[in-house]
């Protein structure tokens, strides 16, 4: 797994193990510690953890392409199982296009009662009036306080180490595959810490006796998920 798999750290390692049967401690695959991240203020932190069932996040990023462009990425990331629930494309994003990804992304039976987001100058009139009819409460973040916004950053980030960094993007039809790929193997099968070594969608841990391992590349052959097939 680590050599297939060369952004993979040894938790991540460890909890596809367990998927598949074999426990194995994480000091055992590992050499080095993980780096400890700053954890947030106890207020902020008290707010996420009461009202995660009920929060989702939103932001953008951008991707550079191989003609010297910028493109812009937008995801909508809900708290409570760290799953992608809605993402789109654009070279030229505004307030409208915005709004019509928040409409797509919240069907009416699954509309979050608060939302997560920075204080780009994008999320403007538009976005708020959109949010109203929605039914959703803006959590504005405070200025230059990213995280605040932690869990949707985090998710760029890995986005970034585990995808975009390998991949030379070709267009916006192109961002868009490399991205459905990704995040489908994210909310499928990727584990998490958060999750207690699980996936956004639940993954069942599968014993030696359904068979021997089986490797199935995914996003490309960037990564891989490790499932027991009967011979």
């Amino acid at each position: 797994m680590s050599r297939a798999n060369v952004t993979w750290g040894a938790p991540r390692i460890r909890n596809e193990l367990a998927k598949l049967g074999i426990e194995i401690a994480t000091s055992t695959v590992a050499r080095y510690m993980v780096k400890q991240r700053k954890p947030p203020s106890p207020s902020w932190r008290a707010f996420l953890d009461i009202h995660v069932k009920d929060l989702v996040a939103i932001d953008f990023f951008t991707v550079p392409t191989a003609t010297f462009g910028v493109l812009f990425g937008f995801l909508v990331l809900a708290h409570d199982r760290r799953r992608v629930l809605h993402f789109n494309v654009t070279a030229n994003p505004s307030a409208e296009w915005t709004a019509r990804q928040l409409v797509q992304a919240f069907p009416e039976e699954r509309v979050p009662r608060f939302l997560v987001r920075d204080r780009d100058g994008i999320y403007g009139h538009r976005i708020r009036h959109t949010l109203d009819m929605l039914g959703i409460e803006e959590v504005i973040t405070a200025a230059r306080s990213p995280w605040q916004n932690a869990f949707a950053e985090r998710l760029i980030g890995s986005l970034r180490r585990e995808c975009l960094d390998h991949i030379v993007v070709l267009g916006e039809i192109h961002l868009l595959r490399i991205l459905a790929g990704y995040f489908a193997y994210y909310n499928r099968a990727r584990c998490h810490l958060s999750l207690a070594g699980d996936a956004p969608e639940p993954r069942p841990a599968q014993g030696p006796e359904l068979g021997r391992v089986v490797e199935l590349p995914e996003v490309g052959g960037l990564h891989h998920r490790y499932e027991r097939a009967a011979a």
